[in-house]
């Protein structure tokens, strides 16, 4: 039963560790979408990128 709690709290910490994502038009997310390739953006962040990064 310890080890079964163990790896609950486990996955528990993963999953809300790697669900963090920056806020669309945040400088954070404008510095990720800096970096990402830009024939991988999809449309609406290509979108968003132009409001929130290129027109301020």
């Amino acid at each position: 039963m310890k080890k079964f709690a163990m790896l609950m709290l486990s996955l528990c910490a993963v999953t809300w560790l790697s669900a963090c994502a920056p806020e669309v038009g945040s400088d954070a997310w404008c510095k990720q979408m800096k970096e990402k390739d830009s024939g991988d953006w999809t449309a609406n962040e290509a979108k968003d990128y132009a409001k929130h990064c290129v027109f301020k």
